[in-house]
């Protein structure tokens, strides 16, 4: 019977079998025949699922080794390490374990992040087994060490290894590698290569090209680029696209493209790394043209080249191009992938498409808080101030908390809306949420106040803030420059420079321009003009110069404004040529006002304010068939001049 039962266990392929001979070895007595019991055993690892196989080996006296590692083996490939450990700690009380037990037990230690087990798994092996002389259980241990974060004992490990193998320079180097210690990495790489001569694989490179990506070292990678063409791998793919990678992020367009022609069959990564490199290097349309090449050719894109392909779309605001990517995307199944949902909602929104934009985000199943600040941000960018308050409070509804970024966006929506209640709101959450500290929320409530018509406000912010930066007191000077309050933001700026260590930049300077101009303080804007110069040795930008033409336009010195405009080092913008021409036509001066006009007509052609503002310096020049001339212009054009209106809600 014992011969028959033990042949019928070597042919048995089915589970329905398989249950029929353990019943048989039951009744018949045979179940306590070890060596019987063993197969029954092992078939039932590879017929049934992995308990029925425990309970199983639990009824056999004296189980092998290989036997109980097939059940930890079959444990481990299911993923279901504390059970390793469970059955380890049952089984092993008493008996000596091998290596791949070790092995199996070090797998599920390193899934687990559980160091203090991986020690005594250390231990045991130091105590059963020649553990010097194992480079796989050295492997094994390292890693563990590796991945529970601990890399003082995995070198302490690797040391106790007089002729490490090229696994176990590897399993060191990836180690520092994935704990985010890439100076390590590479010094074990160079002590492995120059010190001991061991010459590495390409596995042992791809770890070693990660470490250079996470550094940004392009000049470490290209030395590993050149070594990998002088020993004429055949065709690691995996390695050429880490240094796709690495070129990448380094901006290193030309490198990517040269690496990316030579690679002979190139997966999807390879394709996404390339597209990204285009993407975010400023080709745009050599980015889309590689993805329309990938797909032409049947390789199945991932949502990394979809997004890539979507930036480059932003990028070169080619929404035609985006709509055909979205509709990719759905089609393969992509748009559920909330990446990719955020990707197609920043393009929309980029290339001012704000209400496609809604419908993706309303379509996503799961939003982050990633997807509600993009949809947000992009309704700011596209002048929907009511509409990004009501998502702000639909995300606070979800259960979405604001970041500090976040906060700084809807203050900037609330001081477009002017509501004044609503910013009072607003500073209680910030209040509430931690944020008041926060230097750039309270640059933002002070600006925010300021624009609601609460002055007031603005200043109770402001004092009670104790660590007040650059961009704090830039606020206020603004601020009191919306009121008009020029003299006050004099006040201040001196008080800045006096009581405390903060040094004006160029920005503070154009706040208390901004300031003098709204009062008409033409010598004071001046001397602070100079003090720019001079005193603080910043150069200005087109803004300020625009101010200070401004103010000398007030006083009539329209040929020292056309002398400074001149002696510009910056390009010219509209807004200084506009400030000109507004005084020319003031003053009634022509000639400089035509100056003026026709570089603003080419800077800004569809401005119609700026054909009002010449025609009118005609007209008071008596110039009526020039100004009927661009009158005419005007209509031709179908231009409307945008009218003004008041920011504060009452």
């Amino acid at each position: 019977m014992h011969e028959i039962v033990l042949k019928l266990v070597g042919v048995c392929r089915t589970a329905k079998l398989l249950t029929q001979l353990h019943s048989l070895t039951i009744r018949t007595g045979l179940l306590y025949d070890t060596h019987l019991a063993a197969k029954l055993t092992e078939l039932y690892v590879e017929l049934l699922p992995v308990h029925n196989a425990r309970k199983l080996f639990d009824e056999i006296p004296h189980p092998s080794i290989y036997t109980c590692n097939r059940i930890l083996q079959r444990f481990c490939g299911n993923k279901r390490y504390e059970e390793v450990l469970s059955h380890f700690s049952s089984t092993f009380l008493f008996e000596k374990p091998d290596h791949f037990t070790l092995l199996f037990v070090l797998k599920a230690c390193s899934a687990l992040n559980a160091l203090n087990f991986g020690k005594t798994i250390h231990g045991l092996g130091k105590k059963h087994g020649n553990i010097d002389s194992n480079m796989f259980l050295g492997s094994g241990l390292i890693d563990m060490y590796s991945k529970c974060g601990n890399m003082d004992d995995a070198l302490r490990t690797f040391e106790e290894y007089s002729k490490p193998d090229i696994v176990l320079w590897t399993t060191l180097v990836t180690g520092y590698e994935k704990n985010f210690k890439p100076d390590e990495a590479l010094a074990v790489f160079t002590g492995m290569v120059m010190t001991r001569g061991v010459i590495p694989d390409p596995i042992n490179l791809v770890t070693v090209v990660s470490a250079c990506t996470q550094l940004l070292n392009l000049k470490a990678g290209k030395n590993i680029h050149g070594f990998l063409i002088r020993k004429g791998y055949e065709n690691p793919l995996p390695l050429f696209n880490a240094l796709l990678n690495l070129y990448t992020k380094t901006g290193s367009i030309e490198y990517a493209g040269s690496l990316f022609r030579i690679i002979e069959e190139k997966d999807v990564i390879s394709w996404s790394c390339m597209i990204s490199c285009c993407a975010h290097n400023g080709a745009t349309d050599r980015a889309i043209s590689l993805f329309d090449e990938m797909i032409y050719k049947g390789v199945e894109p991932n949502s990394v080249c979809m997004i890539s392909a979507l930036q480059a779309c932003e990028a070169s605001c080619n929404i035609e191009k985006g709509r055909k990517i979205h509709e990719l995307a759905f089609q393969k199944g992509l748009e559920r992938d909330i990446l990719v949902s955020t990707a197609l909602i920043d393009m929309y929104m980029s290339c001012c498409a704000p209400n496609e934009a809604i419908m993706v985000f309303d379509r996503m199943l799961n939003k982050d808080a990633v997807s509600w600040f993009t949809l947000l941000c992009g309704c700011v960018q596209n002048g929907m101030a009511n509409k990004s308050m009501q998502i702000f409070c639909d995300m606070m509804a979800s259960d979405i908390q604001p970041d500090a970024t976040m906060m700084v966006k809807i203050l900037g929506s609330c001081s477009e809306l002017g509501v004044l209640q609503l910013t009072c709101c607003l500073h209680g959450y910030v209040i509430r949420g931690g944020f008041i500290s926060n230097l750039f929320i309270g640059a933002s409530l002070i600006e925010c106040y300021a624009k609601c018509g609460s002055l007031e406000e603005a200043i109770e912010v402001f004092e009670r803030l104790t660590d007040k930066d650059v961009v704090i007191w830039s606020s206020m000077f603004a601020g009191y420059g919306i009121h008009g309050q020029a003299r006050e933001s004099i006040k201040l700026f001196h008080r800045m420079v006096t009581d405390s260590t903060v040094r004006p930049n160029k920005v503070t300077f154009l706040s208390i321009l901004a300031a003098c101009s709204h009062a008409g303080f033409v010598e004071e804007g001046i001397e602070f003009f100079n003090m720019m110069l001079n005193e603080y040795q910043l150069m200005p930008e087109s803004k300020h110069y625009a101010i200070i033409v401004d103010l000398l336009g007030r006083t009539g010195e329209l040929e020292k404004a056309m002398c400074i405009i001149n002696q510009m080092q910056s390009q010219v913008g509209p807004h200084v040529w506009g400030a000109l021409l507004s005084a020319c036509k003031i003053h009634q001066n022509a000639e400089i006002g035509e100056v003026a006009a026709r570089n603003l007509l080419r800077l800004d052609p569809d401005h119609a304010g700026y054909y009002i503002l010449l025609s009118n310096v005609y007209a008071v020049d008596g110039k009526w068939d020039d100004a009927a001339e661009l009158r005419s212009s005007i209509k031709e054009k179908e231009l409307k001049k945008i009218t003004g209106q008041s920011v504060v809600k009452l």
